[in-house]
């Protein structure tokens, strides 16, 4: 702060002492000790009026981001940025011509199908009967591949 060191101190005391002399230098130590308390209350006042408006300007900057953010369109916003130029909402939008009729097209009329029991119903062309001998094998009733089995860890024998 002032940067005096202690020879510079004993300079002053030495001088305090022989100007105001040793029956008021005491009185006059505590008027000093007074006003540079006072003066250390006033500039930490100082430093947190200072502290207190710049938190403000951040504040106040905070509200102005939250401000406009509040403010803005959304549905615009989300608009502009996937539709920039507009090209997908004029073909989502319905033709604007009075000449052509509101009514919806009509549905494509479809071939019709056969039903599920017509076509259970409907013979199919004969098989030929195998001979005994070459008549496909029964399936058997177990499944075709085993479950697999759980393998060990191998064991390393002592040499």
């Amino acid at each position: 702060m002032l940067d005096i060191g202690w020879s510079e101190m004993a300079v002053i005391a030495l001088v305090a002492l022989v100007v105001i002399g040793p029956k008021d230098l005491p009185k006059a130590m505590k008027a000093v000790a007074y006003w540079v308390t006072k003066a250390r209350k006033l500039s930490s006042e100082f430093h947190r009026g200072i502290d207190q408006i710049v938190r403000e300007a951040e504040l106040e900057e905070a509200r102005e981001a939250i401000r406009s953010a509040s403010q803005m369109n959304l549905d615009r916003a989300v608009e502009q940025t996937i539709d920039p130029t507009g090209e997908v909402n004029k073909a989502l939008q319905p033709p604007s011509d009075p000449d052509i009729d509101a009514s919806p097209p009509p549905e494509p009329a479809l071939p019709p199908t056969e039903e599920p029991a017509q076509i259970a119903a409907t013979p199919s062309a004969p098989q030929p009967a195998l001979p005994p001998s070459e008549e496909p094998p029964a399936i058997a009733a177990t499944p075709s591949t085993p479950p697999p089995a759980r393998s060990e860890p191998a064991k390393a024998e002592p040499a």
